[in-house]
């Protein structure tokens, strides 16, 4: 007898529509499939060998994060596709500053209803987010939650998992002055401050698909820009560099995310010139006039990742990046403090 239930249809879960789900996301799981991944898509947990070639002493690194409010713009756009890059970024991009390779994840999709061919091309976003971190997608979770979010609302989350050799772990103990902090740049607003975004742009209220003069497509477009993954251009870093930190800029800015890294005593400087800004920060200070300060503690500023490399290894260091598909550049240096922090100037 096949899965049906007319009374929980009735209540607002239709669970044909989840295996119709299931059968369209298939596609996209499948080109995340790597070596270690076992089994598909149905059973209660999701597989992974893990290959032990090269590993003394493996770590295993795991983060977990979602795409947050941005998500009401993706409602507003009507347009599903690519929060889910978004969604591994978060948390790739958080394991890989420890120097570990992030090797599996995981989603979970809420929702009012499910629509089948939009809960797919959430997937298909997720599939592509861990197709460019390199990680398999074993398994995730979607539940149809009607009377708690709306028919046309969503929330996404994630989680993934990673390893690193004990002795590779990046370790800030030898950071000095005299370091270079190399900026990696960002494809814009990313998945953060978008509560301030929104209450700057009044989205919602105001046309989403509006043209500014500073932005080369509408306000939305520029918006949903999905998250850039840091994943392989930091690893193939890691290969060659001495490598003394890395930041992932998220939340709270640089004031809050770089000193994160910083070893006891070291402040990063960083040269405001140097920094090669998209034009929606601008913008999104002169229509919010929002202090500068305010600016740096919230959004990334066009840096999606900072380096700390020693010195004399910079040159290197931004060859190996930039053959990695990163227009990476020295933002500032490691100077000597009293405390770790930051200072713009």
């Amino acid at each position: 007898m096949k899965s049906f239930s007319e009374s929980y249809k009735a209540a607002g879960v239709d669970i044909t529509a989840g295996y119709a789900a299931v059968e369209l996301m298939k596609q996209h799981v499948a080109r995340t499939m790597t070596p270690g991944a076992i089994g598909g898509l149905g059973g209660f947990g999701g597989l992974f060998e893990l290959d032990m070639t090269g590993l003394t002493h493996p770590v295993l690194v795991s983060g977990t994060d979602g795409v947050g409010t941005k998500l009401k713009i993706a409602f507003l756009m009507d347009k599903h596709d690519t929060v889910g890059i978004d969604c591994v970024a978060m948390c790739v991009n958080d394991v890989v500053t420890c120097g570990a390779k992030p090797l599996v994840f995981l989603d979970y999709i809420a929702c009012g209803k499910n629509v089948p061919e939009k809960i797919a091309a959430i997937v298909a976003g997720v599939a592509e987010g861990c197709v460019r971190a390199g990680a398999a997608l074993v398994g995730g979770e979607t539940a149809e939650m009607p009377g708690f979010y709306p028919e046309n609302e969503y929330d996404l989350a994630g989680f993934t998992v990673g390893v690193v050799e004990k002795s590779k772990i990046i370790d800030n103990t030898k950071m000095r002055a005299g370091d270079a902090v190399i900026a990696l740049p960002s494809s814009g607003v990313h998945s953060n401050g978008f509560s301030l975004v929104r209450k700057i742009f009044n989205v919602g209220y105001t046309d989403i698909h509006r043209r500014y003069d500073e932005l080369s497509g509408t306000l939305g477009e520029t918006l949903l820009t999905p998250t850039k993954i840091y994943v392989k251009p930091v690893l193939a870093l890691l290969e060659k560099i001495d490598v003394r930190a890395v930041s992932h800029i998220t939340g709270g800015g640089f004031y809050e995310n770089i000193p994160r890294a910083l070893a006891g005593g070291c402040v990063a400087k960083i040269e405001k010139s140097a920094l090669r800004t998209p034009p929606i920060f601008p913008l999104l200070q002169k229509v919010g006039n929002i202090p500068e300060h305010d600016m740096f503690n919230t959004f990334n500023m066009g840096v999606g990742m900072a380096a700390v490399v020693p010195g004399e290894q910079a040159d290197e260091a931004l060859r190996i990046l930039r053959e990695a598909g990163e227009d990476a550049y020295i933002m500032g240096e490691i100077v000597s403090g009293e405390e770790k922090g930051v200072t713009v100037c």
